[in-house]
């Protein structure tokens, strides 16, 4: 018997789709082609490899605790990005594996091996080969990809901020970080207004952060109705502080369940390359679920079943770990071929 609930599902389906959707819509520039697919750029694919990660760490973590490994999820986060960088064809990057064969089944996706744009900050963090972290970043880039990939990493018991800073610094980490903490109360069911609110206000270690995007998009958003001009003052750039701002912005202005289309449209019109889109997609899906999601659009999103199916696997993995461990027998003999830690 499976231990998830359908609360857990939706929130994870929500968060990882709803980012996606964001991600394509937010490459059309908020101009939605009547007919066609919607393909993902850099930063969903990017997502797609993010999640991945997270599954293979609680794999790794389930069949190496008898050895007293301790399991490292950025590790594995970060191995899923070279695998990214693999298929993409940057020099210097294979497929890691066992013998010949490719290393999981997320490799074998045709659309993730497309160029769909550029990651200029986590190629070069991958060529340096070496990880950053919180306190030591390799980096120096606060573009919005560090948001973005990492929005789903709150679903999981681990920092997104963490995850951006393998590759990102200073503002970048701190809007990750914020990211993650309102996607974790959305988890627990706390409304998506008051959840970001709460993420505002709380003193810590991304107060700064905080005081730069959270608090001048919701005070903006509480001041009157939705305005371009103040989304393109909040958005100016690609940073991702300015992401978060225009994400928020967008959500406080449309919060309802019945709005998501018209906040998904008002994102994109950031002309910020899409990434207050992608922000505002994680959190509405994440509030609301899969079945708010304009179906419309996600019958088109060129990676709807790769997104669903990592969503699925990775609540899966966390509550009913269908590989085994030390005490119990696999339910699935294939889960540790598709994800191997």
């Amino acid at each position: 018997m499976t231990k998830v609930t359908a609360q857990q599902l939706a929130t994870a389906r929500g968060c990882v789709l709803g980012l996606m959707l964001g991600d394509a819509i937010g490459a059309t520039g908020g101009t939605v082609p009547a007919f066609g697919p919607l393909p993902a750029t850099a930063a969903g694919q990017l997502a797609c490899f993010t999640v991945d990660g997270l599954v293979r760490a609680h794999v790794r973590h389930r069949h190496r605790h008898r050895h007293r490994s301790i399991c490292h999820p950025p590790s594995m986060v970060w191995e899923s990005y070279r695998n990214w960088a693999a298929i993409q064809g940057v020099p210097g990057f294979e497929v890691r594996g066992e013998g010949n064969g490719p290393r999981g089944w997320l490799v074998r996706v045709p659309a993730l091996a497309e160029r769909r744009g550029s990651a200029p900050a986590t190629v070069a963090a991958l060529q340096r080969r070496e990880m950053g972290t919180i306190d030591e970043p390799r980096g120096t880039s606060t573009g919005a990809h560090a948001l973005t990939r990492t929005l789903p990493v709150s679903l999981y018991p681990c920092e997104a901020a963490e995850m951006a800073a393998l590759t990102h610094a200073g503002d970048a980490v701190g809007a990750a970080g914020l990211g993650g903490a309102v996607v974790r109360l959305l988890a627990v069911g706390r409304p998506l207004v008051e959840a970001i609110g709460s993420v505002a206000s709380e003193p810590g270690k991304w107060s700064e952060t905080a005081e730069r995007s959270l608090v001048p998009a919701l005070t903006a958003a509480r001041s009157g109705p939705a305005s371009r001009d103040e989304l393109a003052r909040l958005a100016p750039d690609a940073r991702a502080v300015s992401a978060l701002a225009g994400g928020v912005y967008a959500v406080a202005c449309f919060p309802g369940r019945e709005t998501v289309r018209e906040a998904l449209l008002f994102a994109a019109s950031a002309g910020d390359g899409g990434h207050a889109v992608t922000v505002a997609g994680a959190l509405l899906g994440a509030a609301h679920g899969p079945d708010a999601l304009p179906v419309d659009w996600l019958s088109r999103l060129e990676l709807a079943w790769t997104a669903d199916t990592l969503a699925r696997d990775l609540v899966t993995e966390l509550h009913d770990s269908p590989s085994g461990g030390e005490y119990f027998p696999p339910t699935d003999p294939h889960w540790r071929t598709r994800y191997p830690g």
